[in-house]
């Protein structure tokens, strides 16, 4: 993106501008790991050379790394969905204690609904858990502005910051004013003393240090100007922020809002004079009472929250209407029109559906992990058993083995394996474990839209950097029985799984077909398959591999368009009436 004067307005969705914000603010480095509903945070950071930025192996990884840029004295960034703070929870909680130099700002990006996530976790408490103050967009020009104000706060109370958007925030556009970047000046830099740097060992002292801090910020909060009051016509008062601010100034356009841009530490005296002033406060927040807890806790009686709201899914308008008015707020324009279920699936020529068809013929218990491998588990494939979180499918595994299970693989993918599958694997190795498992390598982070990663040999930015020898670290860590297959070539995928079955010890096949997305076109095939109908008998064993590209019917059909050429509906039909167009 070009510099722009600061008079230019431009469209922009959510987390586009978080990373206008980033750069105006004078950030200095950004990290992070994808995650819907996060990830183009980082990819639109890496269109600004000013600043540097890099995907790194998990969340940890990232925040240490974004940590210690701040430690040095500069502006850092790293940026994660919501689970991906978990990950990373162990340096957030202990941050703080010491607190930082430079700005620092970690970003949440929560997903009320579960769009595409595997819990639906509000992250607001682990700013009260980690005492830090946290501070909420609610459009994409707040996106953009907030990230200034967060390095600010950062800053003059020497913090980390929690910066919370949501799925919502992050992906919905909106009319944004840009303004020039803002070189970051501050003097400030790391000094040795061991008494406020070396945590573990003067956390004692650190602690009340961090409790007078909050009691600042709790002051500070009180006067903070973006904790804004607009008064309306009605005697409705709302405290509200984030997403549910929008919703919300649509269903009540004349009742007055409290919108909290800065959601920890809470104002107290500002929130009691502002329910004082109102007959009912209604407080809308999505998914856990966080605000509503709080402000019952301090014995204002005049509110209305979650015994009327919903504690989980994303809400609209028209949920906020009818929870609260009993009545629609907009037409229903999505009841006009009669829309074809699409169920997820593996795309055509996707080569994890070989992998998973030579598991489910080896009739093994698949212990999988979070990928869009994690559409195995679907039918007609079923051929995936568990599926929890990032980096568990090994443990799974190894846990099922000693539990008196036999014929247990885990599947977990590349870029899955270096954020969290390789301390699994050494533990195999270490305790003696017999654990097959299967990497999916298709040399990308498929799930979130084909970013790289350590495998890859690319970075961010697209440039060369060495290139992860899987094979290698596996042999390194001390698995002897490791094994490259290809899994479009079946019978070899599933000779590779019955060794690997057989061996006593732990062993790992690794698959080496790419994504139909990442790879090149020079790798793609040029020739689809079709069915002569003169030799298909309708038995319907290509249709049972779960392949977009096979259309359903009486007669099968392959549509030409999304075949690839993978080879895998030919294999399965026994009658030779699959073959390449034009080969009779």
């Amino acid at each position: 993106m070009t510099l722009t004067s600061p008079d230019r307005r431009t469209l922009m969705a959510g987390n586009t501008a978080i990373a206008r914000g980033a750069y105006e603010a004078g950030v200095y480095f950004a990290s992070g790991y994808p995650g819907t509903p996060s990830t183009e945070i980082l990819e639109n950071i890496a269109h600004y050379p000013e600043i540097r930025s890099q995907w790194a192996a998990n969340e940890k990884v990232a925040f240490d790394e974004a940590m210690g840029v701040a430690l040095s004295g500069k502006r850092a960034l790293c940026s994660m969905k919501y689970v991906g703070l978990n990950v990373a929870s162990d340096s957030f909680m202990v941050f703080p204690f010491a607190g930082t130099i430079g700005g620092f700002v970690v970003i949440s990006a929560d997903d009320p609904g579960m769009y595409s996530s595997q819990n639906e976790q509000d992250n607001r408490y682990l700013a009260r858990m980690a005492q830090v103050p946290m501070i909420e967009p609610s459009d994409p020009q707040e996106a953009k502005d907030y990230v200034k104000l967060a390095y600010e706060l950062s800053e003059m109370f020497s913090t980390p910051v929690l910066y919370r958007t949501s799925m919502r925030v992050s992906h919905s556009k909106g009319i944004v004013a840009l303004g020039e970047r803002g070189e970051y000046t501050g003097e400030r830099r790391f000094v040795k003393d061991v008494p406020n740097w070396v945590v573990p060992i003067f956390a004692k002292s650190l602690r009340a240090k961090l409790d007078a801090k909050m009691e600042r910020l709790t002051a500070f909060a009180e006067s903070y100007p973006f904790n804004r009051v607009e008064e309306g016509k009605s005697g409705i008062g709302i405290i509200t922020s984030g997403a549910s601010y929008t919703y919300a100034k649509e269903v009540f356009p004349e009742a007055s809002f409290l919108k909290l841009a800065l959601t920890n530490p809470l104002p107290r005296q500002k929130i009691s004079d502002f329910c004082a002033r109102h007959e009912v406060v209604y407080v809308i927040e999505e998914l856990e009472p966080f605000l509503e807890e709080q402000i019952r806790a301090w014995g204002l009686t005049n509110i209305v929250g979650k015994d009327r709201l919903p504690r989980s899914g994303e809400y609209n308008p028209d949920v906020l209407a009818q929870a609260l008015l009993g009545e629609k707020a907009v037409e229903d324009f999505t009841s006009e029109f009669d829309l074809i279920s699409r169920p997820p699936q593996l795309c055509p020529g996707c080569p994890h559906r070989g992998a998973y068809l030579a598991l489910k013929k080896a009739g093994v218990l698949v212990t999988g992990d979070i990928g869009c491998y994690t559409l195995g588990a679907l039918p007609p494939l079923g051929a995936m058993h568990t599926s929890f979180c990032m980096g568990a499918s090994i443990g799974h595994a190894f846990g099922f083995e000693l539990g008196g299970m036999d014929k247990v693989v885990a599947v977990m993918g590349d870029s899955t394996f270096i954020h969290g599958g390789i301390p699994s694997l050494i533990d195999v190795v270490y305790n003696g474990g017999n654990t097959t498992t299967v990497i999916l390598d298709n040399r990308t982070t498929g799930m979130t839209g084909h970013q790289e990663h350590p495998a890859t040999g690319m970075t961010l930015q697209g440039k060369e950097a060495p290139r992860l020898d899987l094979v290698a670290l596996i042999r390194a860590i001390g698995v002897k029985h490791v094994q490259v297959a290809d899994p479009f070539r079946q019978k070899e995928m599933f000779q590779a799984l019955q060794e690997a079955l057989q061996h006593e010890g732990p062993s790992v096949i690794l698959t080496n077909r790419p994504c139909i997305f990442a790879r090149g076109e020079k790798d793609r095939a040029k020739t689809p398959y079709v069915i002569r109908e003169d030799k298909c008998t309708q038995c319907g064993a290509c249709q049972r591999l779960g392949c977009p590209g096979v259309l359903p019917g009486e007669q099968p059909r392959i549509d030409e368009v999304a075949c690839t050429g993978c080879s895998l509906c030919a294999q399965a039909c026994k009658f030779d009436a699959i073959v390449l167009k034009g080969v009779v």
